[in-house]
Order: C-alpha cells, then structure tokens, then sequence
C-alpha cells in the first residue's frame, strides 16, 4: 500500500494553515513501474485466455510473414519484364494471382486477428471491471471516506480500457512489427547482406530517438490519468443534487467552471505536447527511413548497372527496405509504448493491492439462531489514518498529518444489551455515540478489547451473517436513484409485495407511497430527493423491517419528523422492537425515556449508566442534558 509521507523542502508546498498538500498541474508525484508487472499480467488477469492469446499471435505472426511475400513478387515481376523469358506472359499471370491470393489470405488473417483481439480484448474488460468494482466495495468505510468517488470511477472506466488495449493493441502491435522485421530482414539478407547491413547501420538513431522521447510521454500519460481522475471527482460531488444546491446557493458556478477549466486547460495542453512529441518523433524516424530507402536505389541502382544485381532484386529491396522501417521505428518505439500501455495496470493493480483490513476469518463462523445479546468489553478505538485505510492517488488532496497515530475515539467503553433490551446512548455531539453503533455493525475494527454478539466476537463471525443479524436506520437514509420497491427490496430481495406492504404499514409510509403517481414504482430520484426528510426515514425504517433482524440500531432515527409523525414512528417502533434488541441514538431524550437502559457517553467513554428515572434523579451529565431539553420544551 503507498505511503504517505510529508514533503521535504524541494516537494510541492503546503496549503496555508492546513498541513494539506493540493496535487498540482506540475503533475504527480514522479511514480515507476512496479516490479514484475508483465509478469503479474500474464499470469492473472491472462491466464484464462492463453490460447486464445497465443493463437491470435500466431495469426499476427502469419499476417506478418505474408508481408513481405508482396514485394519479393513485384521483384519477380520487374525482372520478367526487364528480360522476358521463354512463357513470360504466363509467368506474369501466376505472378499476379500470387499478388491476389496474398491480399486475399491476408484479409482473411486481419478479420481472425480482429475477431479474437476484441474477444480477448471485452472479457479482460469485464474480468477487470468486476475484480475493481468487487474489490472496492469490500473494503471498510474508511477507505471511502478518505476517497475520491470520481477517481474510483475513472479506474473503472478509463484505466481498465487502458489496460485492454494494453494487452489485446500494444503487445499484439509489438508481436507483429517482431515478426514482420525478422521476416523482412531475413529476406533481404538472402538478396544482399552488404546492402541489408548499410541500410540497418541508421538503427541506433532509432534507439536513442525512441529512448529520448520514452520517459516524457510516460510522465505525460500518468499526469493525464490523474487530472482525468480529478475532474470526474470534481463532476460526481458537483453534479449530484447536495453539490449543486450548495453551488446555487452560494453562487459560485463561475468559480467552479474556473476551477475545473484549470484542469480541463491542462489536460488538452498535455495532449497537445504527447501529440508533437509524437509527430516529431515519427518524423525524424521517417526522415532516417528516406535516407535508408534513397542509399538502396544510390548503391542497389549502380549494382545492377554493373550487372551484379538484378533490377527486380532492387525494386524488391527498395519495397522491403520501406517495410522494415516502419515496424523499426515501432520497436524502438517499444519502451515507450509498453511503458504507457502498463500505466494503466499499473494503476488498475494499484486498486487490487489494497488489503482488505476488514474481512472474513479463515475460521469465521456463521451466526445461528441469533439471540441478539450484545456485548462491549473494555472497548477501545481510533480511526484509520490515510495511509492505513486508502492510497494517495485516489484524492487529489494528501492529508501529510494522516500518517501520524489516529486520536482515541473511544477509551474503555463497556456495556451488555440484553435480547429484547433497547439501550439508548446519549451525550453531547462528537462524543463517540455513532462510532459505538459503527463497531457493531463492523464497519470499523476495535482497537483494544472486543464486541461481541451472542458471545462471538464479531471479528470471528462471517461479514454476510453479521449484517443479517444487524438493521441499521442512520440519521441520513441513503436511497438509490431507483423506483420505492427496488430501494426496499434492497434489504430483501426475495420479498412478496405482501411483506413490503406490510413493512411499509408499520413503518407509517404505505399511504404516502400509495399516493405517489407510480406508487411502489414511482422513482425517488438521486438519494431520494423526491422524498421529504421524514419520508426518507419512515422509507429507511420500512426497509429495515423488511429485514427483520434480531438487532436494531436506530441513529437519530427520528431526526427529521415533526411532532406528529415522530408519534407515529415511536408506535410503530415499540411495536417493531418489542422481541429485538435495540440501540439508540436519540439527542432527543423525551424518545428513549423507556429504555432499559441509558447509556451516557462523553469524551469517549461511558461517564453515566441507568434507567430516566435514576439519571434523571442523580447529578451529572444527563441530568443537565435532561433540563435544559425541557426548559427549552417549555419556553
């Protein structure tokens, strides 16, 4: 996994203030290949498709060996002229049928070529595209709080089309271009190896030409990626409903049109610099070919003035020459076209290392016949820093303080809810009640000590079992933009429009959807923004009882209903959590005056424990929280 580490005096200075580091339009950092990449290419995302590989090599190779059968017959044909023999007519016939029948095989070899270059070319894209995307959404929440969506999906997107054509364009060109230069080379060696040898003596400008050129256009091509990336994060917080409102309100879209203009400006000056090194490249090898081409007909010409070499044979040197060139200049071309054509796996791979810090054990076990007993043993907790949960290619923002130890969330926290208990959790903001509630559902790994449910640490329980057992309604429902059923049949996909009626009856939502001009069909829109707050709640909370897990945790689960409603949804909630253990968070604390117990969080730590009345009639925290509620309930 990368690491992220402070820049020294000659890296690219800190934001004013923040101790942040903004990836500039100087580019990224300078990042090499990693070791044995081919090799890690050929042997897992290639493997299933050796033969196919090898085959469609093989018909690459044949392609080019038919090149240079074509010139060597137009020889043939020159030299009949020049000097008829005896059936000369004839002999151009089947000279010509030749030329014919060539063309023909070689069409016929580039739409077998073509065939299993894209074959192999959209199951790589697929293989690739499900490994990320599979890979990703395993890992734990830190890893995406700390990532860029954006840059997620440019590694779905453009990185794995990079990499496609990196195997199935790139390395086929290279077979090719291999194949057809030995071919032609040997030809030409059994016409002159003297003429052969000074024709080839213009290879190393070749070499040093392509070596010039290669590094830059690396750099390039990695800087380019990057911006890519940057934009399409720019684009996913800004083009979704929350990030546009905030830009209308504020009244900053000329600002951020400049913003991403920066980006977008240095993007099409990076193609514009890779197209002109480019073209001057292929110019200078072209310019060297000319003069390769110009000393055959110079030497070859006076040759066969002396009668030491047939005009034919010329002409036909001539053809080859001008073939093996181009196929020249692509070779020595070829560190730089591999080493850009690897970039995209390399970044791809970049993904697929990142370990999965939260995952099933070797022994997991399934969780059976859940009682719903949940236990905190002397818990303790800090969050991942940067470097422990994500990689710094994936925001465009480097946090250099992150590689310092995380703070202490939570210090010694412990407590047992009992099957059927409700356990409410109360204190002031940021005092580690929703990171509690995180620890039970597994999103985040315990430091010190353990949670347990039914005795087993969840650690040791299988992650599909876990999240069985446990529902989840959090402050901010998240809804996908899809129809109310298929939002609800999220939590059960197998559901009977029968139980999702009857979820969404309980949960005070049913004559709401029934209203809608689709009803359960209707669609709510990007995070159900077509939805009120309350709705999305009731709609979150139907989802959960569509679950019907043994254990409940409810984050400000009322949040967002007004009085009414919120009577509503605390009936249907009594009734929902009477045989299910319950965990609340509730800043409201009229809502969880019946728990069984209450507990007091502060500063990451449990300062208070009991039932309302005997917080209520003791002194401390929740006493003070208990008052001031109600002198502002009676104001």
């Amino acid at each position: 996994m990368s690491m992220i580490s402070p820049w020294g005096g000659g890296g690219r200075p800190m934001m004013p203030g923040t101790g942040r580091v903004r990836r500039g339009l100087d580019g990224p950092r300078e990042v090499g290949l990693r070791s044995g990449l081919i090799g890690r290419v050929w042997r897992t995302f290639a493997r299933p498709y050796r033969s196919r590989l090898l085959l469609l090599i093989g018909l690459i190779s044949l392609g080019s060996i038919l090149t240079v059968v074509p010139p060597r017959i137009i020889g043939l044909i020159v030299d009949t002229l020049s000097d008829p023999p005896e059936g000369a007519v004839d002999r151009i016939t089947w000279l010509a049928v030749g030329l014919v029948g060539v063309a023909v095989v070689s069409s016929l070899l580039s739409v077998a070529q073509r065939y299993f270059s894209s074959w192999i070319g959209e199951q790589l894209i697929h293989d690739l595209r499900r490994s990320l995307f599979d890979h990703v959404q395993r890992m734990p929440l830190a890893f995406f709080t700390r990532t860029q969506t954006g840059a997620l999906i440019s590694r779905l997107n453009n990185d794995v089309v990079g990499a496609q054509s990196a195997l199935t364009g790139t390395f086929g060109t290279l077979a090719a271009n291999l194949v057809q230069v030995l071919a032609t080379v040997g030809l030409m060696l059994s016409l002159s190896w003297r003429l052969t040898l000074i024709t080839l003596a213009v290879l190393p400008f070749f070499v040093l030409a392509a070596k010039g050129v290669g590094k830059r256009l690396q750099g390039l091509t990695r800087e380019s990626m990057n911006l890519n990336a940057d934009m399409n994060s720019f684009m996913t917080e800004r083009f979704n409903v929350a990030g546009a409102m905030i830009v209308k309100l504020f009244g900053r879209p000329n600002e951020e049109t400049d913003t991403f203009g920066t980006s977008a400006r240095r993007v099409a000056d990076i193609g514009v610099q890779t197209a002109v090194i480019g073209r001057l490249f292929f110019v200078v090898l072209g310019l060297m070919g000319a003069l390769g081409t110009a000393a055959v007909y110079l030497i070859g010409g006076r040759m066969a003035l002396s009668g030491s070499f047939n005009p034919g044979d010329v002409v036909a040197f001539g053809l080859l020459v001008q073939q093996a060139y181009q196929p020249l200049a692509a070779l020595s071309n070829a560190p730089v076209e591999v080493l850009t054509a690897l970039v995209s796996f390399d970044r791809v791979f970049e993904i697929l290392d990142i370990a999965h810090p939260i995952a099933d054990a070797d022994d997991a076990v399934v969780l059976d016949d859940q009682a719903g007993r949940v236990e905190f043993d002397d818990v303790t907790f800090a969050y991942p820093t940067a470097n422990e949960s994500s990689v710094s290619s994936l925001d465009s923002w480097i946090d250099v303080m992150d590689s310092r130890p995380g703070e202490t969330v939570l210090q010694g926290v412990s407590f047992v809810a009992e099957p059927g208990q409700t356990v409410a959790l109360v204190g002031p903001s940021g005092a580690g009640k929703s990171t509690i509630l995180s620890l039970v559902s597994r999103l985040y790994d315990v430091g010190e000590g353990a949670v347990r449910i039914d005795g087993h640490d969840v650690r040791d329980v299988t992650l599909d079992s876990l999240a069985a057992t446990i529902g989840v309604v959090s402050q901010d429902p998240h809804l996908f933009h899809d129809t109310v059923l298929s939002n609800l049949r999220f939590a059960k996909p197998d559901a009977t429009q029968e139980q999702v009626v009857a979820a969404c009856r309980a949960a005070r939502i049913h004559d709401v959807i029934d209203a809608l001009p689709d009803g359960y069909q209707t669609v709510v829109g990007d995070r159900g923004y077509r939805l009120s707050g309350g709705e999305k709640q009731r709609l979150a909370i139907a989802r959960v009882l569509l679950k019907d897990p043994s254990i409940i945790v409810l984050d400000e689960a009322t949040s967002h209903l007004d009085s009414d409603n919120e009577e509503k949804i605390q009936i249907a909630l009594s009734a929902a959590l009477r045989e299910r253990t319950s965990l609340v968070i509730a800043h409201r604390l009229s809502t969880i005056v019946d728990a069984d117990q209450i507990l007091v969080i502060d500063d990451g730590r449990v300062v208070q424990r009991g039932t309302h009345d005997q917080l209520v009639g003791a002194e401390g925290l929740y006493a003070e929280l208990y008052r001031t509620q109600f002198a502002r309930a009676g104001s």
